[in-house]
């Protein structure tokens, strides 16, 4: 009798569960009719076969928010089947959402940009798509390649949008979409991107900081107005004196003697340097003592090589962009442009020309060659800093809302100086004990004396030895920080690190953890130095 009354009860339940999931599925929208969503508008909305869908590059992904060296689905080759909605959001903003037809785990992942953006990350997508998540990109309201400028040129509306509306936009519209689609909105919200996506994440998280539970920002372009000057200002100073410049074929004399002066200061001599701000070599080494040859530097490019190592700084003495690091200067390939027989094109240093034409003085026949860091610097924050630079400290709302936040950066980016990254982390560090405005401009600014446990109770960074700009480099420069900030979200598990890996030939040779800033890896004295197993994270001078 308990037996069949036992058995009759789960018979109850199971009916129920069935009634619950067809109540569900009633309340979802096919794929096909999204295209009639209200107050959105939608393009197309079209269920598609993974299995033979080609993931678009070339112009149309050029700018992927993610490399595909950080897929997290490595060996998956095959998409899932999905729904592919298009929308176009006013007045020009391009948006994708793809959204698993089957085995959905139930969030949502956006996917930022790269360089000067104008276009849809479909890499970045497919990765998302791989782990199940429903993912969107969009191109931020322009369309062109990674380093065009001209889209700006007075279109104010368009700037605002690349600058930090678009990604907004985008998320709210695919809230919209995933809920007439499944029935009900995600669980949890996640961001990921690298660069120009990892100032959008920063963007989200100081502007909109309920957008999203989640956020990995990989080499921020933080202060994107003095980026570009620091860009530009090389090219500029070879235009000038092009016996300031050195052509590429230098570099790995400049990058032996840095390596070799420099590699065993952490007390490990294996070709990285594992935190090149103790990197004081003396430059003299590398001055020609004869004829002018690829392995010397003449006295003037001595002095370029010196100024790159600082910063850019005004006649004042203020900083303006700090300096790049030394430990892989074969990759600083932002050198090229500079080469003074050739003309500046508006491309030169990743855009920065045109930058200044067209987004900033709005005149496509400004002439470079006046330019001046007392006179111009104050002209572009005035009209861009407030609205496109990702330098608010206060994340405090989005801690509040439970957000966390992995930044991370590569030592030897030749792109976006590492620096940067690590003043904004401690400026977000001394907000946290102050009243939230930015330490540079409260000098009676006091942090809690709790101020660093509080930063690192929703926001760690992590930088990495021998890494470039977002991928590559000598150094283990392959991880998964996305999975761990899920766990970090979801479960309360704070990355305490991250393995992260050295391909040569598609093969494994080194493994390193990675730390929480300041932490950094050391060495424990016992077996293999390529194995991440034989380090640990400690504080420095420890």
């Amino acid at each position: 009798m308990i037996r069949q009354t036992i058995r009759k009860l789960n018979l109850l339940l199971f009916a129920i569960s069935v009634l619950l999931l067809c109540a569900l599925s009633a309340r979802a929208q096919s794929c096909e009719g999204l295209a009639k969503l209200a107050n959105i508008m939608v393009t197309s909305a079209t269920t598609v076969d993974g299995s033979h869908f080609v993931v678009p590059h070339g112009l149309e992904a050029a700018a992927q928010g993610l490399p595909d060296a950080f897929e997290r689905q490595a060996g998956a080759a095959r998409l899932p089947n999905f729904c592919r909605v298009r929308l176009t959001l006013a007045p020009a903003i391009k948006v994708e959402v793809w959204l698993p037809t089957e085995g959905w785990n139930g969030d949502f992942e956006g996917v930022g940009n790269g360089g000067k953006a104008g276009s849809i990350s479909y890499p970045a997508m497919a990765t998302a798509l791989k782990g199940h998540f429903a993912a969107a990109s969009t191109d931020t309201g322009h369309e062109g390649s990674e380093d065009d400028t001209k889209w700006a040129y007075h279109n104010p509306e368009l700037v605002t949008d690349f600058s930090y509306l678009a990604i907004h936009e985008m998320t709210t519209a695919s809230m919209k979409v995933i809920k007439a689609f499944y029935g009900k909105g995600p669980r949890y919200s996640y961001f990921d991107g690298c660069s120009t996506g990892g100032r959008q994440g920063l963007m989200e998280a100081q502007r909109y900081p309920d957008d999203y539970n989640g956020i990995v920002s990989g080499a921020p372009v933080i202060d994107y107005t003095h980026l570009q000057v620091a860009h530009f200002w090389l090219a500029l100073r070879a235009q000038k004196d092009p016996e300031t410049y050195f052509p590429p074929d230098k570099l790995p004399a400049i990058n032996r003697a840095s390596v070799a002066a420099c590699d065993a200061i952490d007390g490990l001599k294996d070709g990285l340097i594992d935190d090149p701000r103790k990197c004081n070599f003396d430059l003299a080494v590398l001055r020609c003592k004869g004829a002018d040859s690829p392995s010397c530097l003449t006295t003037k490019q001595v002095q370029t090589l010196q100024d790159i190592y600082r910063g850019v700084y005004a006649e004042d003495g203020e900083e303006i962009y700090p300096g790049f690091m030394p430990g892989h200067e074969t990759a600083w390939d932002f050198i090229e442009p500079a080469d003074p027989s050739k003309p500046l094109s508006d491309d030169a240093g990743v855009g920065a020309v045109g930058f200044f034409k067209y987004f900033v003085f709005e005149n496509p026949r400004w002439d470079f060659h006046t330019w001046s860091n007392e006179k111009d610097m104050p002209i572009v924050d005035k009209k861009l800093a407030a609205e496109i630079n990702g330098t608010n400290p206060n994340l405090r709302p989005f801690e509040a809302h439970g957000g966390k936040l992995i930044l991370y950066h590569g030592w030897t980016d030749p792109g976006v100086s590492p620096l940067e990254t690590i003043q904004y982390y401690t400026q977000v560090t001394a907000a946290a004990g102050g009243d939230g405005r930015h330490p540079k401009h409260q000098t009676d600014l006091a942090p809690h004396p709790d101020a660093a446990t509080q930063t690192t109770d929703f926001m760690r960074l992590f930088m990495i030895p021998g890494m470039d700009h977002c991928e590559g480099g000598p150094g283990p420069n392959m991880f998964d920080a996305f999975t761990l900030l899920t766990k970090w979200v979801e479960q309360g598990q704070a990355p305490e690190r991250i393995v992260a890996s050295h391909y040569t030939n598609g093969k494994v040779d080194r493994t390193r953890p990675l730390c929480p800033y300041p932490r950094a890896s050391r060495y424990t004295g016992q077996g293999s130095t390529d194995d991440a197993a034989n380090f640990v994270c400690r504080m420095p001078g420890k």
